[in-house]
């Protein structure tokens, strides 16, 4: 990734957007971003490209996390209510 280009996605700006960065991925969130997977760095040009992307990412993430004036020391969990349905074979 050019060192001028956007993140994927602007973190905590939706629930939709994902990065995927050779065997891992970034999920954005409103309220949290998850990371999952792993991610081999070699001493090549392809790594090298990784490797400043995910920093780039993380950069961002960051600034977005400093810019939020006053965060608590840790986030609540955010409980989203399930309704029961019917099963449809039965």
């Amino acid at each position: 990734m050019p060192a001028h280009a956007k993140p994927a996605f602007t973190p905590f700006a939706d629930d939709a957007a994902v990065q995927t960065l050779g065997g891992l991925t970034l999920e954005n969130g409103t309220a949290r971003i998850a990371l999952h997977g792993s991610l081999d760095f070699a001493r090549d040009r392809e790594s090298l490209e990784r490797a400043r992307a995910l920093m780039q990412t993380l950069a961002a993430i960051v600034a977005a996390l400093e810019g939020e004036g006053h965060l608590p020391e840790r986030a609540e969990e955010v409980r989203v209510a399930t309704q029961a349905v019917r099963n449809p074979f039965g």
